[in-house]
């Protein structure tokens, strides 16, 4: 499983609008950096309150990256409407 499902799984799993979701991962010397966009009316679930579930997720991406010997993190990609 990659990064990007690993991740599509968690998300996916938390958001009601699936098809307005959009991962893209971008591999350098540093690691993986993965890019998430979701639909404006799921980035209060997926942020949580206080910031707690976004660091949540944050750390179970690092977990992964620790077990594929790849440093993993993640960006959100908010939309300017």
């Amino acid at each position: 499983m990659t990064a990007t499902e690993f991740l599509e799984l968690i998300i996916g799993s938390l958001i009601e609008d699936k098809n307005q979701m959009s991962i893209t991962e971008t591999v350098d010397d540093l690691g993986t950096l993965l890019s998430l966009q979701v639909a404006p009316s799921d980035m209060g679930t997926i942020i949580g309150k206080g910031g707690k579930t976004i660091e949540s997720i944050r750390t179970v991406l690092r977990v992964y990256g620790s077990k594929t010997g790849r440093r993993v993190n993640l960006r959100i990609i908010e939309d300017k409407e």
